[in-house]
């Protein structure tokens, strides 16, 4: 791939994507110790980059004059790139999509205009099946990362980046299956090699980080995360071969503080963000790079969460931030216990969330029980002064979290 290839993609989507300006957030600056700047692709057509790489594919097929359908399996973003991006380009689009796909994004897709088959468990057996299809029909696959053409035009957001603020010091990227990282990391290092550009990968995901620190390609047979949009399992080998060759370095975070960022995204700058679209500005907000005093700019790759998954990454973000706190409690089982623990909690400014009471494991001889309590306090040191008050009350804690 060549910078020509970029210049191309971007002339190809002037008019057609969004022009979204970065943005400056005083609040994450802080947090962060660095001046930080948000590149909000969640607020991009279809609410993620993915269209980028996909309208920039079918057009260049589209170009050719050979072009009469196209195919994709995906469950997410990727698939509504491509829905999108055909229909603007008045071709007939068919999506290939796990049966368990939620239901939104099957709608939203299909919204887009292309035919949508819901088959197998999981998205290895979505692209057998779309294999099999292209093989019959003679459709185009579009690759959601590993294909020049599709990364040529996530490229354009590095493009953008240097052009707007050339005098970034970091850019950090979202990755998957590395079509986005590829991408920006190649135009950026083009066009300005003194920036540095780091890659994010979900910590229970991280088949890229593996394979940049030992410096071959590697595949993982399982993984686990919420951040589902970065959650691949084989990473493309152009991709690899392109980071390996742009990217200055790779960092990995957990769930919980992707589930942590989300609510501080909701919460300072009144925006939903995807849990893999916040991984770059979780990665700049609890320290996982070197930033202090650096102009840094976070791609926010996407904004389409589950409307089903929010409330328990909320959930998960306020543990994570000790907003929420569980207490195993070892009361007496007796009337007016509970009252009296009540008012301990509420002396100490907290709130009780959840009771569970547990007789199972508790000492039946000695008349007591164990109460699990969820309560809500302000952080950790909330958390602590609320044990240390419960313990003076005469309150056995037996475990937290």
């Amino acid at each position: 791939m060549e910078m020509r290839d970029v210049s191309h993609a971007y002339q190809r989507l002037s008019g057609v994507v969004h022009d979204i300006p970065i943005d400056s957030s005083k609040c994450f600056s802080e947090m962060a110790k660095a001046s930080i700047y948000l590149k909000c692709e969640h607020l991009q057509k279809t609410g993620s980059f993915k269209v980028r790489g996909a309208y920039n594919k079918i057009a260049k097929l589209k170009e050719s004059g050979e072009l009469k359908s196209v195919i994709a399996s995906s469950a997410g973003n990727h698939a509504q790139g491509v829905a999108y991006a055909a229909k603007m380009l008045g071709i007939k689009s068919t999506i290939v999509m796990p049966r368990v796909t939620p239901i939104a994004k099957v709608e939203a897709t299909k919204n887009y205009g292309a035919e949508i088959i819901l088959h197998g468990d999981f998205y290895d057996d979505a692209f057998d099946k779309a294999m099999e299809i292209k093989e019959k029909t003679g459709a185009a696959f579009i690759h959601p990362f590993d294909d020049e053409d599709v990364i040529a035009g996530q490229a354009t957001i590095g493009l953008e980046i240097v052009g707007e603020f050339a005098e970034a010091d970091t850019v950090i990227v979202p990755a998957g299956g590395g079509g986005l990282l590829a991408g920006v990391a190649f135009a950026i290092k083009t066009l300005n090699p003194d920036i540095k550009v780091v890659g994010v990968q979900a910590k229970r995901a991280d088949a890229l980080v593996r394979g940049f620190n030992k410096k071959e390609y590697v595949s993982m047979e399982d993984i686990y995360t919420i951040a589902d949009g970065i959650a691949v399992k084989k990473p493309g080998e152009t991709t690899f071969d392109m980071i390996t060759k742009y990217v200055d370095e790779m960092v990995t975070v957990s769930d919980g503080e992707i589930a942590s960022t989300i609510i501080h995204l909701i919460e300072r700058t009144k925006q939903i963000v995807e849990p893999a679209g916040a991984v770059a500005l979780a990665a700049a907000i609890n320290g996982k790079v070197d930033i202090a005093g650096k102009k840094v700019v976070c791609v926010i790759s996407g904004g389409n969460i589950d409307v089903g998954l929010i409330s328990k990454i909320i959930e998960k973000g306020l543990v994570s931030r000790g907003r929420q706190v569980k207490y195993s409690v070892l009361l007496k089982d007796i009337p007016g216990t509970l009252e009296q623990f009540s008012k301990l909690v509420a002396k100490a400014n907290a709130n009780i969330i959840s009771v569970h009471y547990d007789r199972a494991f508790a000492e039946l001889d000695l008349n007591e029980v164990i109460l699990h309590v969820v309560c809500e306090v302000s952080g950790f040191e909330h958390a602590d002064e609320l044990k240390r008050d419960l313990e003076k009350g005469g309150f056995e804690i037996l475990k937290i979290g």
